[in-house]
C-alpha cells in the first residue's frame, strides 16, 4: 500500500514500483549480459564518428580530456542511478526512479524527454548505419546503391531504405526472448572491442607527438565543448538501468553493470582518441570516418577494411540497444497507464511485442524520410535533464526516507549527487539556444499529454480502473 503522502504526491514508492496485476518481464539477464548491453550502446557510433568531429571542431588533441570529463560526469550520475536502480529494480530507468522520488508529474516529463532521446538517437544511428553500409558495399564490393533508395527526400532521395530495413531486423530480434538479444549483443561487443584494441595496438607505435601540439588549441572552453559532444556517446548506461526488470539479481548486478559500463567506455574512448590525434593532425579528422582517415596516412590498407566492417557492427549493436531501451521505457509508462495500457501487453516470450512494433515503425519513418541533423542535440538535452532529475531524486529520497533499505548506496552524499548535477548543467549550457527552444516545445507538448490523458488514467488516479 502507498502511504498517504505518497498518494497525495502521486509517488509510486520503491516497494510498489510495479502496479498490482500489471504485465511483467522475465528475469533472464546476468551481470555479463547487462554490462555487454551497456558497453554495446556506448561503444558504438560515437567512437567511430564523434572522436574525429569533436577533436576537429571543439578540443583538438585535448579531446582525450573531453572524454575523461564526460566520463567523470557520467560516473557521478551512474553512482546516483545505481542507488535507485538497486532500490527499484524494474523497467523505466530514470522515469521509474523519478516516480519513486519526486512524483508522477516530473516522472512523466522525464519519461517523455527520454522517449524523444531514444527515438531520435535510434533514427540517427540507423541513418549512420545506412551511410556506412552503402559506402562499404561500393568500396569493398563495387555495388552501388541508387541514391533514390539510400537517402531521404531532404537529401535528394525518396526513402532511406537501408535504414528502414535494419530497423526491421532489429525489431524482429527484439520481438524474441530477451536472452536472444543478450547473446547477439555479447558477440557484437566482443568483435567491436577486439577491433578497437587492434586500432590502439597498431596505431600507438606511429604516434607523432608533434600532432599533439598545441594540446588544447581551443582552450578550456573547447575541452568542455568537446565533452558536451562526447556526452552523446555515454548515454548507453541508461540502457542497463532500463533492463533492471529483466536482471536475475538486479540489486547486485545492475549497479555493477552501470558503473562498469561507464568506466570501460571512458578508457576505450580516451585511448582511441589519443591514438587518432597522435597519428594524424586533428583538423583532418573532421569527417564521418575519422579512424579510417587517420590510418590512411599510415598506408596500412587492410586495417581500413577491418574498421569499415567494425563500424557497421558497432552501429548495429548500438541501434539494437537503443530500440531495446525505448521499448522498456515506454513499457513502464504504459503499464502505469500514463500512456495507453494496451501497448504494455506481453507475448508468449514475455516481451512487449506491440510496443516493439509501434516504436520500430516510428523510428523507421523518421530514419527513412526525415533529415536528422537539426534535432540530434535534442538527444543530449533530453538525457541531461533526466540525469539531473535522478541526482535530485537521490538527495530528496535520502532526506525524506533515510531509513529505507538501500542495497547500493551512492558514496559521499550529498557531494556526489551535487557534483553530478553541476556537471549536467555545465554540459547543457554549451548546447545551442535553438536546441533549448525545441526542447521547451517538446516539454509543453508533454505537459498537454500528461494533463489531458495520463493524469486522468494513471493507476494512482482516484478514478483509475
Amino acid at each position: 500500500m502507498t502511504t498517504a503522502p505518497a498518494q497525495r504526491w502521486r509517488r509510486r514508492l520503491p516497494d510498489t514500483a510495479t502496479p498490482e496485476g500489471a504485465p511483467k518481464l522475465a528475469r533472464k539477464l546476468g551481470r555479463v549480459d547487462l554490462t555487454a548491453m551497456g558497453v554495446g550502446t556506448i561503444v558504438g557510433a560515437g567512437i567511430f564518428v564523434i572522436t574525429g568531429v569533436a577533436a576537429a571542431e571543439k578540443a583538438g588533441p585535448s579531446i582525450v580530456l573531453s572524454f575523461v570529463l564526460a566520463g567523470t560526469v557520467c560516473v557521478l550520475v551512474a553512482l546516483c542511478y545505481s542507488e535507485l536502480a538497486a532500490m527499484v529494480p524494474v523497467s523505466g530507468s530514470a522515469y521509474t526512479y523519478t516516480y519513486a522520488t519526486l512524483g508522477e508529474g516530473p516522472a512523466f516529463l522525464v519519461g517523455w524527454n527520454l522517449l524523444l532521446e531514444f527515438v531520435i538517437a535510434g533514427a540517427a544511428v540507423a541513418i549512420g548505419w545506412s551511410g556506412t553500409t552503402v559506402s562499404a558495399l561500393d568500396s569493398l564490393f563495387g555495388v552501388t546503391v541508387p541514391k533514390a533508395i539510400a537517402a531521404g527526400p531532404a537529401d535528394g532521395g525518396i526513402v532511406n531504405l537501408p535504414a528502414v530495413l535494419i530497423i526491421g531486423v532489429i525489431v524482429a530480434v527484439l520481438a524474441g526472448e530477451v536472452s536472444l538479444t543478450a547473446r547477439i549483443t555479447k558477440v557484437l561487443v566482443g568483435v567491436t572491442i577486439g577491433v578497437l584494441v587492434l586500432v590502439v595496438a597498431v596505431g600507438a607505435p606511429h604516434i607523432d607527438v608533434d600532432n599533439w601540439r598545441p594540446f588544447a588549441p581551443f582552450g578550456v572552453g573547447g575541452i568542455v565543448g568537446g565533452a558536451a559532444i562526447a556526452f552523446f556517446a555515454f548515454l548507453g548506461f541508461d540502457v542497463v538501468a532500463a533492463s533492471a526488470e529483466e536482471a536475475r539479481k538486479p540489486r547486485r548486478d545492475v549497479p555493477f553493470a552501470i558503473i562498469g559500463t561507464v568506466l570501460i567506455a571512458t578508457v576505450l574512448y580516451a585511448l582511441v582518441s589519443a591514438v587518432l590525434t597522435g597519428i594524424a593532425p586533428f583538423a583532418s579528422l573532421n569527417n564521418g570516418a575519422p579512424i579510417a582517415t587517420a590510418f590512411d596516412s599510415l598506408h596500412i590498407g587492410w586495417i581500413g577494411n577491418v574498421i569499415v566492417v567494425a563500424s557497421i557492427i558497432a552501429l548495429t549493436k548500438g541501434l539494437l540497444m537503443i530500440v531495446y531501451a525505448q521499448v522498456r521505457l515506454s513499457f513502464a509508462m504504459c503499464r502505469d497507464r500514463l500512456l495507453p495500457f494496451g501497448l504494455a501487453q506481453t507475448g508468449k516470450r514475455s516481451t512487449p511485442v506491440r510496443l516493439t512494433l509501434l516504436l520500430g515503425v516510428c523510428c523507421a519513418v523518421i530514419a527513412g524520410l526525415l533529415p536528422i541533423d537539426i534535432v540530434v542535440e535534442l538527444v543530449n538535452i533530453g538525457a541531461l535533464s533526466a540525469f539531473a532529475v535522478v541526482c535530485v531524486g537521490v538527495l530528496v529520497l535520502r532526506r525524506a526516507e533515510p531509513e529505507r533499505e538501500r542495497p547500493f548506496r551512492t558514496p559521499l552524499v550529498p557531494v556526489v549527487p551535487v557534483l553530478a548535477l553541476i556537471g549536467c548543467v555545465l554540459l547543457a549550457t554549451t548546447l545551442e539556444a535553438l536546441t533549448w527552444v525545441r526542447f521547451a516545445v517538446w516539454v509543453v507538448v508533454g505537459l498537454i499529454v500528461y494533463l489531458g490523458y495520463g493524469r486522468k488514467r494513471s493507476t494512482l488516479a482516484p478514478t483509475a480502473d
